[in-house]
């Protein structure tokens, strides 16, 4: 598979998500504030022992043991309260992200969507909805603040030690904060980014491969196919476990050589101590301050050091998602354009090419309200396409879509979307009743509307034979609803909708031709006050239609006579 040619750098996926904060900015600066707090009230704890220690050695401390003793009890009881704060600010910024990442990512759906939805990658959108979010939620709560809180107390530490012991140990200490928070990181990104990244790409995949499986097990099943499905499960879960192995043998080795580097710098801040107290440049109590707080100020480097693991998988899912928001729609919606009442289409030498695939040529179709018009050609040939570029999916190549002599790019696209409704192949069905199913085409339709539609439909007796009616939860039906049945359904949303053209694609191909009959019955008898364009590779289905156009190559010819 071809990675993508350009991937923004981590810097900018990081600002990029930083600025998704929003508002909850200021909850971040608390979170960082108690994180500083909290260390330095750790630190209070041993650097008051170390104090006493320097008193006892004969050092001028002007603090007495007591103070000393009730300050380090203090601080110890002051860092669980702050470390609490700083967690709970950080959760509530992670879960609050989370919401605001989900809703911007729907967003984003519905302004790319239909078109967005054409493509064969909706596992990758479920993933990035799923466990890229997730992914980003450990950005938000353990990434952010603790390169803050780890800026904020070595930059301490380094002052305290310098004022209060020396300038040598404090150099010696910030020599380590550099190596353990920028190289050592930079080192284990780069090792750690190739994996990551794939990890991730063959997750989404993962995740895609086994939706098709869920979704298609009833083919698979009947098919025999199971146990080429299931090798294919196996390989790559295997795939994917030796990514895992890899990121973990990767990280663990980073974190091996983070206490190493540690250890050292420690050291070097030991040797340091004693050389200056051998030369009597520093006085022993002093030294030991300033190596006791040294000693405990390794630990935000140390997160920082540990962060490439996790930020390199953040930075692939921040990619995506940044991705996904930052993305163009196929077609900007038309909002201060005209609003239609149905009354004619005409298409005139309309081409559409697809990826570089010129699947239009010229087409040159018309049709008036109280119309029923066919549309047939093989499969492939670009019938379908046309009715989704009578609904503004994509833009156009060339020729004109014109609605009662208004081109298609002049129209609202609400208008658009209320006047012409399009019946896909297969009709989804909700895990809900089966009224709600229905009022999803028109949310304050009333029951009597919704009885109308599925009897114009055909499908209203069958619905009266279920367990509760149009009560009826879909999930109870299980496997009990036919093709046949779902596309009634379907049907009965577009008439239950309204709209003046209906755009039917496929609407027997799923049923045997009794239903068929029954569909092209429901259609002849109720579409009298509107327009329908009814696709199909099935001659018999075009029955219903008073003319119909052939789409051959491209090009689609009225046919001059009945076939």
């Amino acid at each position: 598979m071809k990675e993508k040619k350009l991937r923004r750098s981590g810097g900018k996926i990081m600002a990029g998500l930083i600025v998704m904060l929003g508002s909850l900015s200021y909850v971040m600066v608390f979170a960082v504030i108690n994180g500083f707090l909290g260390y330095v009230c750790a630190m209070g704890v041993t650097v008051s022992g170390a104090a006493a220690v320097a008193k006892l050695l004969g050092e001028s401390v002007a603090i007495s043991y007591y103070a000393l003793i009730g300050i380090a009890v203090g601080c110890g009881v002051a860092r669980g309260l702050l470390r609490y704060a700083e967690q709970y600010c950080n959760h509530f910024i992670a879960f609050k992200i989370l919401a605001t990442l989900r809703d911007k990512i729907f967003g984003a759906l519905r302004r790319l969507c239909p078109a967005k939805l054409e493509s064969k990658k909706k596992g990758s959108i479920i993933a990035m909805i799923t466990a890229d979010i997730e992914t980003l939620e450990v950005f938000y709560a353990h990434t952010i603040s603790p390169i803050c809180i780890a800026v904020t107390v070595s930059l301490a530490v380094f002052l305290f030690a310098g004022f209060v012991s020396s300038w040598y140990i404090a150099l010696t200490a910030l020599a380590g904060y550099l190596v353990i928070a920028l190289l050592l990181p930079a080192l284990s990104s780069k090792k750690l980014n190739r994996p990551g990244v794939e990890y991730r790409r063959e997750f989404s995949s993962f995740n895609a491969f086994y939706m098709d499986s869920i979704k298609g097990v009833r083919d698979v099943l009947l098919s025999g196919s199971e146990g080429e499905r299931r090798e294919e499960t196996d390989r790559r879960t295997d795939v994917l476990l030796q990514k895992t192995y890899t990121i973990k043998r990767l990280s663990s080795r980073a974190g091996a050589r983070t206490s190493l580097v540690i250890s050292f710098f420690i050291a070097a801040s030991l040797a340091v101590a004693a050389a200056l107290v051998l030369t009597d440049n520093l006085s022993v109590g002093k030294a030991v301050v300033g190596v006791v707080a040294v000693f405990g100020s390794f630990g935000p480097v140390t997160a920082i050091a540990a962060l490439p693991g996790n930020l390199n998988q953040t930075f692939a899912s921040g990619d995506r998602v940044l991705d996904l928001l930052a993305e163009q729609p196929a077609v900007e919606p038309v909002e201060q354009g005209k609003d239609i009442d149905f009354a004619r289409l005409d298409v005139k030498d309309l081409t559409f090419s697809y990826g570089g695939e010129e699947v239009l040529k010229g087409v040159n179709v018309n049709i008036k309200k109280g119309e029923t018009v066919g549309i047939v050609g093989a499969s492939g040939c670009g019938k379908s396409t046309l009715l989704k570029l009578l609904l503004r999916f994509w833009n156009r190549g060339g020729g004109e879509i014109n609605y009662n002599g208004i081109s298609i790019d002049e129209v609202n696209t609400s208008s658009l979307i209320k006047e012409v409704t399009m019946v896909s192949q297969s009709t989804y069905l909700f895990n809900e009743t089966v009224l709600d199913n229905l009022l999803i085409a028109k949310p304050d339709a009333t029951r009597e509307e919704v009885e109308n539609a599925c009897r114009m439909a055909g499908i209203h007796d069958f619905i009266l034979t279920l367990p509760q009616g149009y009560d009826t939860m879909v999930a109870a039906l299980a496997d009990n609803l036919s093709a046949g049945e779902q596309q009634r359904i379907g049907l009965a949303r577009a008439f239950l909708r309204g709209s003046g053209l209906l755009l039917l694609d496929e609407p027997t191909s799923n049923v045997d031709s009794i239903n068929e009959g029954i569909i092209l019955r429901a259609l002849k008898n109720n579409c009298k006050d509107k327009a329908v364009i009814l696709v199909s590779h099935r001659e018999s289905t075009t029955a219903a239609a008073d003319r119909v156009y052939q789409i051959e190559k491209g090009v689609a010819h009225e046919r001059k006579g009945r076939a």
